[in-house]
């Protein structure tokens, strides 16, 4: 196996895990404090792209863009709070699975109004272009290690925010307890949409930073949306650490999988074989994985601490 190859697929493994995890801890947050399931989650993803297209072309610069994108996305999210999803909290979850599949379909025709059918291709500024130059013949795009850097860099910051601040003790305490919470006169029904703000923020941090890469397309949160519920069954759902460790790992089974499960089933069976087989394996690995937890750990790898 080149060692140069399976470093640059560890990086991004790694890359792809650190976007899961900016969708999946928006998302966790939602489920795991508010008890609400948000299918269209990835439909702020893809607004937050979307967004963040039109405003690079608008102010001249990505980087810009991203900046101002990012409250506009949170904005966006306080409006789905309390148009749709506050209606919603005291209602069983398949209402609330049948409520937001039909608000997926309304935000994507939303987005094929604004933008039109044909997907959106971001530039990115000229010193995002270039490449970097590890040791030898190892080679990443600049953009990815920003990605990288970004990822780290917002997982740090929540992990802060929720434990070191007066709002990060509010939404702990929410989730353990909303009616002491809000019997001690917080006003719960903010809280949850400053919770569910940050978590449109944050899958639409993810949507921005992929969009350069895969461009900015009607539809593009519907399958990152279902990676990031298995981020969170594996990690633990109302798990931060859980959903980052889990995020981490399937985007690293993802990433190596598909990338050299063929050499290791070449070890015994045939090279024909392997090959055919090899693609299928990998794109039901990470399912395969989920089933596992769900029948030999329920609660998830790295479950929320409760009293």
């Amino acid at each position: 196996m080149d060692i140069s190859l399976f470093i640059i697929q560890l990086l991004n493994g790694l890359q792809l895990g650190l976007l899961l995890f900016l969708v999946a801890s928006g998302l966790t947050l939602v489920f795991g404090i508010l008890d609400f399931v948000n299918l269209a989650h990835g439909a702020l993803y893809m607004f937050g792209a979307f967004i963040c297209a039109t405003l690079t072309f608008a102010l001249g610069n990505f980087l810009w863009a991203v900046l101002v994108a990012l409250p506009i996305t949170g904005l966006l999210g306080f409006a789905v709070e309390r148009l749709v999803a506050r209606t919603l909290y005291t209602r069983d979850h398949l209402d609330q699975v049948l409520a937001t599949f039909g608000l997926i379909l309304v935000m994507d025709t939303a987005a094929h109004l604004i933008w039109g059918p044909q997907g959106i291709a971001v530039p990115l500024p000229p010193f995002l272009q270039g490449q970097v130059t590890l040791t030898g013949d190892l080679v990443l795009p600049t953009y990815r290690l920003l990605i990288i850097a970004t990822g780290l860099a917002a997982a740090g910051g929540l992990f802060w925010l929720v434990n070191y601040t007066r709002l990060g003790m509010l939404i702990r305490a929410g989730a353990s307890n909303r009616t002491m919470v809000s019997a001690l006169g917080i006003n719960i029904q903010l809280l949850f949409s400053l919770v569910f703000a940050l978590g449109a923020m944050l899958a639409g941090l993810a949507g921005m930073l992929v969009a350069p890469i895969t461009e900015a397309n009607i539809g593009m949160g519907n399958s990152i949306i279902i990676t990031a519920f298995v981020v969170i069954i594996v990690g633990g759902i109302g798990s931060m650490k859980g959903a980052f460790l889990a995020a981490l790992m399937i985007g690293l089974i993802d990433t190596l999988g598909r990338s050299f499960l063929d050499d290791i089933f070449k070890l015994f069976m045939s090279p024909i074989a392997a090959e055919n087989s090899a693609p299928a394996i990998s794109a039901m690995l990470i399912y395969i994985i989920m089933a596992c937890v769900l029948a030999l750990r329920p609660q998830g790898l790295f479950p929320p601490k409760v009293r």
